[in-house]
């Protein structure tokens, strides 16, 4: 089983990781972008997201191991990569675990530590929309709305929305698993983890997590670190300040 991808430039590779629930397309606009620079940038759905298949196992080392896959089918013996929450976790997880494969590595606005479990209620959410066997899309628009306040939110669950061959909407990530087995994404690296790659931690100051209590942490696994904090700016700091995010990863990775 291959991960989805979309490829979009040629030259040195960089890998795109998304976030919990997106999916590679969410790094569109970016990834074209940072092609004009030399670059072929691989943008990846993660296993049980986007167009990549579903599977029960499911946790930081497969998705990491995952990605080497995908690398191995490309034969590509080392690449850069950037990784947003979940997929900025996973990356961490490949710097410690396949350090001669990571060149340098961009996590935004995620620690190396275990989080408290934060998406009960929109695991809930859209498993109930799932049920509701909506033909329209504003249909489900208007059925989360009493759920979340914020519209970036409300929109970027609803990417999740696919239409059947019944022409029903659906979820096309992998909802039951997610909420069977929450703890997975919020799991954080083992303390024997480090690694000597270069890497790059960008995060939102009005975002909570990556806080400065956090920086002997990341010290511990990553001796190698430097971190840009971007004003104004929370979890989805690369769209809520997308110049800013684009000037600290085109610095690091010299695009």
């Amino acid at each position: 089983m291959h991960l989805h991808s979309n490829i979009i430039g040629k030259g040195k590779p960089l890998f795109v990781l998304h976030g919990f629930l997106g999916s590679g397309d969410n790094w569109k606009t970016f990834a074209k972008k940072w092609s004009q620079s030399g670059r072929s940038v691989h943008l990846l759905d993660a296993r049980n997201h986007g167009k990549s298949f579903h599977d029960n196992q499911w946790d930081y080392l497969t998705m990491a191991a995952d990605v080497i896959a995908h690398a191995d089918r490309k034969g590509i013996s080392s690449f850069e990569v950037l990784g947003h929450s979940m997929g900025g976790k996973t990356a961490m997880f490949l710097a410690a675990t396949y350090p001669n494969r990571i060149e340098k590595v961009v996590v935004a606005d995620i620690a190396p530590k275990t989080y408290n479990n934060q998406h009960s209620e929109i695991l809930d959410a859209l498993y109930a929309l799932d049920q509701q066997n909506f033909e329209q899309r504003k249909e489900a628009e208007d059925f989360l709305e009493p759920f979340f306040e914020s519209l970036q939110l409300r929109y970027f669950l609803l990417k999740n929305l696919e239409r059947g061959p019944d022409k029903i909407l659906r979820i096309r990530c992998n909802i039951s698993q997610f909420r069977e087995d929450q703890n997975t994404v919020t799991k954080g690296l083992e303390p024997q983890m480090r690694s000597e790659v270069a890497i790059l931690f960008i995060r939102g100051l009005n975002s909570p997590y990556i806080l400065d209590e956090d920086r002997p942490l990341i010290k511990h696994h990553f001796p190698n670190y430097q971190l840009v904090s971007i004003k104004d700016a929370g979890h989805w700091l690369h769209a809520e300040q997308p110049d800013a995010f684009d000037a600290a990863v085109s610095h690091f990775f010299d695009l």
